[in-house]
């Protein structure tokens, strides 16, 4: 299963506007029900931090949705800092992830 992480902070004026483009990527995930695809966003503040992961070796069917794709248009200008994506290294999990 291949897992991304990305952190940023959003504008203060821009960290609403972020979180409903993000709730709509739910909406339309939900209706479509992914196989394979598992996906959180956790907000404190302005700062967000979105968990993706995905089965396969290609990319994550996610990135194609319209919903997700109209979050991504312009999210650079919504943020205060940058989005930084990494690929996380489980330390630790307990009834969180699947396994």
């Amino acid at each position: 299963m291949k897992r991304t992480l990305v952190r940023y902070t959003a504008k203060a004026e821009q960290a609403d506007e972020n979180q409903r483009l993000i709730e709509k990527v739910f909406e339309e995930l939900r209706a479509k029900a992914l196989p394979g695809v598992r996906y959180t966003v956790l907000r404190v503040g302005n700062a967000f931090v979105h968990f993706a992961a995905s089965e396969g070796d290609g990319p994550n069917p996610l990135t194609g949705l319209d919903a997700f794709k109209a979050f991504q248009s312009g999210v650079r200008e919504r943020c205060q800092e940058p989005p930084q994506a990494a690929e996380p290294v489980i330390v630790g999990n307990y009834r969180m992830l699947d396994e």
